[in-house]
């Protein structure tokens, strides 16, 4: 195999996972804006990068969409779940609620492309109804963990319509529609989240 000297002092590999950062903030700056138009073009002009350096790392737009769907969601589940591991349990609700709103507030883009109703394609839709799946798994695995409740379809239907609720509530304060600021719309979720929490299992 060839062996590839390093340019500037940094090797290919580390090139090639620096393009693909590039490549995935302007997809981000794309996908978050009111009406851009997601295109390899348009995605690689943004970059400042050929359309070469796009294909390296994904095979289409497909790929791509969901690439940067993915790399958004993997940030706010491992910093939500930080936040939450580091204070006690009566407040962790509020911690994982307010890393979140937080995120959001600070990046508009963020916000459209996970709870954004006018931003919608069938990549999209699809990873909307996993990274639910995600969450209603983590919430379900605290509830169990923090709370010691047994897992069964009951924690799950709860846990998915926790989840449900918040992105939607979101979704309607990104809107305009709940005109909150920042700090009621954390105090409102947590109130809510606990409320479901206290919900008691048939049979318990």
């Amino acid at each position: 195999m060839k062996q590839v000297r390093p340019y500037r002092g940094i090797e290919a590999a580390d090139r090639v996972a620096q393009r693909r950062s590039q490549l995935l903030e302007a997809g981000l700056d794309l996908l978050g804006a009111e009406d851009a138009e997601v295109t390899v073009r348009a995605v690689c002009r943004s970059a400042g990068l050929a359309a070469r350096y796009f294909y390296e790392s994904f095979t289409d737009k497909d790929e791509f969409i969901g690439a940067v769907y993915d790399w958004v969601i993997t940030e706010i589940a491992t910093s939500t779940q930080a936040a939450v591991a580091e204070v006690p349990l009566a407040e962790q609700t509020a911690a994982g609620m307010a890393n979140i709103v937080h995120l959001i507030a600070k990046d508009p883009r963020i916000g459209r492309l996970l709870f954004s109703v006018k931003l919608s394609n069938e990549v999209l839709a699809r990873k909307r109804v996993e990274s639910t799946a995600l969450f209603a798994g983590l919430l379900g695995q605290h509830a169990e963990d923090a709370l010691h409740l047994q897992e069964n379809d009951y924690l799950r239907a709860t846990s998915y319509f926790a989840v449900g609720g918040v992105t939607q509530t979101i979704s309607a304060w990104l809107s305009g529609d709940v005109a909150l600021s920042p700090e009621q719309l954390i105090n409102q979720l947590r109130s809510m989240l606990d409320a479901v929490a206290g919900l008691r299992q048939p049979g318990s």
